[in-house]
Formats: structure tokens, sequence, C-alpha cells
């Protein structure tokens, strides 16, 4: 009996001891990073993604080691942004088109407040320039950069900030671009700013389907990871320069067409201690996001994202 008791202290001396390696290979384990893939799902995508686009994006990226990955779509409970749903997520992906209004300033809310303190990062895909929460963001970073260009040096200057006066239309060629500043300085010494929020649109566009030329600006970027220096999409929406945003801490992709239109493509801007990226191939009846090009910009940009370099 005591050479059992013996055996069976040494097994239980060995089990006490590994358990402290398995508990820290698990702690060493790399986090999985949690994606929420927002789609309108709108009908017309039909065409070529037979379970909607977002739904394609997500099931590709649930492909991926250290993702994991959750589809929502407008017609979810409290439009696919409850607090379930966004509770864990370090990027949310957005493609939106048709029914940008149905998101309001105060349903984005959550999502600007948690990208200025770093816990979320935001990715707009295409038509999602007019997505409320890619608008807020740019309101937000343009708000940003009027107090810190105003108020330097100890400056005290009365600010009003204005709207484009044509939510969800094309500004036109001749308008100037925003976002701007107009500075009125009075005898007093008193000093009054109006700030121009960006239209977050541009003069034109073309759904001919014509392909186009993606070109990496920043072959080094973490977003550029594994692209060639040049890809070409088969079949894509043009939209056209000057696209009025607040001025990116980086563009990472130039695109242009056969027909002389140029885009700035992939663009990265700061937004306290978060960040949003921009990137605008797509349409909802082209298979942008079938493509391997586009799928790759897309999970680098969620890796590098949701990374400690932020």
């Amino acid at each position: 009996m005591s050479g059992i008791r013996t055996r069976r202290q040494f097994l239980n001396v060995a089990a006490a001891s590994a358990l402290p390696l398995a508990l820290q290979a698990e702690e060493t384990k790399p986090k999985a990073i949690t994606v929420v893939v927002w789609d309108e799902r709108q009908p017309e995508q039909k065409q070529v993604y037979s379970n909607f686009l977002g739904n394609q994006i997500a099931d590709h990226l649930k492909t991926k080691p250290g993702l994991t990955v959750k589809s929502v779509g407008i017609d979810d409970p409290l439009k696919g942004l409850s607090p379930l749903v966004l509770r864990d997520a370090e990027v949310l992906i957005w493609w939106g088109h048709k029914r940008q209004a149905e998101i309001t300033p105060e349903m984005a809310k959550p999502i600007i407040d948690r990208i200025r303190e770093g816990t979320l990062s935001l990715i707009a895909l295409h038509s999602a320039h007019w997505a409320t929460p890619f608008v807020e963001a740019m309101n937000e970073r343009t708000k940003a950069d009027a107090e810190r260009t105003l108020k330097a040096d100890g400056r005290k200057v009365e600010i009003t900030y204005a709207a484009p006066p044509r939510r969800y239309t094309l500004p036109k060629t001749t308008d100037r671009l925003t976002p701007y500043i107009e500075l009125r300085k009075f005898p007093d010494g008193s000093e009054k700013a109006t700030v121009y929020l960006p239209y977050c649109c541009f003069p034109a566009y073309r759904a001919d389907g014509k392909p186009s030329q993606i070109r990496v600006l920043k072959p080094n970027h973490p977003i550029a990871k594994e692209l060639p220096k040049e890809f070409e999409l088969p079949q894509t929406e043009m939209y056209g320069e000057v696209f009025h945003i607040p001025e990116p801490d980086e563009v990472v992709f130039e695109e242009r067409w056969a027909s002389g239109d140029w885009f700035r493509s992939g663009m990265v801007w700061k937004l306290g201690k978060g960040r949003v990226f921009y990137f605008r191939p797509g349409h909802e009846t082209y298979a942008v996001y079938k493509e391997a090009p586009a799928l790759r910009v897309i999970e680098n940009a969620v890796r590098w994202l949701a990374s400690g370099d932020r």
C-alpha cells in the first residue's frame, strides 16, 4: 500500500507542477480579435452575393486564424447595434447605402465614444462614406483639428459648426472643399470662427463597372501587407475626386481609371486614441469583395486596427 501511495503522491505532484505551465500557455496564447460586420443587406446584393455582401466578408474572415467574427444587419434588433453586439467588438466593418439615414447620430454616439477611447476601430467600405458612424467620426475629427488650430497659444475664439446644406447630395465641382474655416476678427480683439463640416462625398461617380487600377502608396504599411505594388479590380464603381473629408493622416492606396478619374482609395484618420479606415472599392452588384486583394486589405486592416500599435 505504501508503494501505491508513493506512486499516487508522485502523480499528484507532477499534475500540480504541470498546472502552472498549462495556465501560463493559456495566458500567452493571443486573444482572438472580435470583429463585427454591419451590412445594410440590400436586395440588389443578391445579384452577386448569394448571402449578402456583409456575410461574404464575414464568412471569409471566419476562415482566418485569430479572428472571432459576427455579422449583423440593419433589420436586426436595434438596427444591429445593440450593446450585446458591440460590447466586445474591437473592429466594426460597415457597409451602408440607401438606408443611411435610419442610423441616427444618437445611435452612432456609442461607436464614436469607443473609437475616441481606443477600444474600437471603424472600417467604412465604399458607399459607407455617408454612413452615420463615418460621417460623425469625420465631424469629430474636423472639430478636433479646428480646436487645435484656432485655440493654439491660448487664443480665445468663439466657434460655430455648420453642417453641409444638402445632406445625401453630391457637392458641385465648383463648391469650396469642405471642411474649411471662416474666421472673423473684431475691433475689440474678439474672434469668431465658423467651421464648415465635411460633405463626406465627392462631385462625380459612375456605376459602369469599368476596371480600376489600385496603386499601393505605402508598401510598408501593415494594411498593404502581402499585396502587390499594383493590382486591378476587374469591375467596380468609379468615385471621382475631390473627396470632401478632413485631411487623412495616411493615404495607403490610390485608384485610377482609364478615363483619367482617380481617387484616394485607402485612408486612415486618428480619432482620439482610435482609428478610422476608409476603403473605397465596391458596388452592391459588382463582386469586388470576392476579389483576393480586396479581402486581403480588409483582413490586414482588421489585424492592424485591433493591434496595440494604435
